[in-house]
């Protein structure tokens, strides 16, 4: 059985990452709608009001990404300092949090990213040409690396649900 402060943190990072995953997905449906399919490139002929609009919408919904984040990373934290699963008969659990806190500073990068446009956002500014400035940065962040952390990230939920790498434990005589 696991312990109380185990089951906490375990609810707490589900429901977080939950929030935080699928906020980075609606997030990425929204921003993208503003650019050509496949290019950095804005379309041509979307009204100013609009593409503000747009812009509120992903400084705001960054924001919870962000709290969401963090309060994943925390509980994820605490989880693996407090549950009974010992490292070496879980490889998996061992995976995911590599998987997961390896990307950390990935992360507090594209989150600084992100609290620059909310404050942009949030200070009343319709300057389109800085909001495209701070968004075209943030989406060529690091060369396609939070990309892959994405896809670390939705791997480590693989590696949780299915927990390949699984050892029994040796019977001591």
């Amino acid at each position: 059985m696991e312990n109380r402060t185990a089951k906490i943190s375990l609810f707490v990072l589900c429901l977080s990452a939950g929030f935080w995953l699928g906020g980075l997905n609606v997030r990425a449906v929204v921003g993208f709608d503003l650019l050509q399919v496949g290019t950095l490139e804005f379309k041509p002929n979307i009204h100013p009001y609009v593409e503000r609009a747009v812009f509120s919408l992903v400084a705001q919904s960054s924001l919870i990404i962000g709290v969401a984040y963090i309060t994943c990373w925390v509980s994820a934290f605490v989880y693996l300092a407090t549950c009974r699963f010992t490292f070496r008969e879980n490889g998996w659990l061992v995976a995911a949090a590599i998987l997961f806190f390896l990307f950390t500073p990935v992360e507090i990068y594209t989150m600084i990213l992100d609290g620059r446009m909310w404050l942009l956002d949030h200070q009343g500014s319709n300057d389109l040409v800085e909001f495209r400035k701070l968004f075209i940065h943030r989406l060529a962040a690091l060369s396609g690396v939070p990309m892959i952390a994405l896809m670390c990230y939705y791997t480590s939920v693989a590696f949780a649900v299915f927990r390949p790498m699984r050892r029994t434990p040796r019977v001591k005589a």
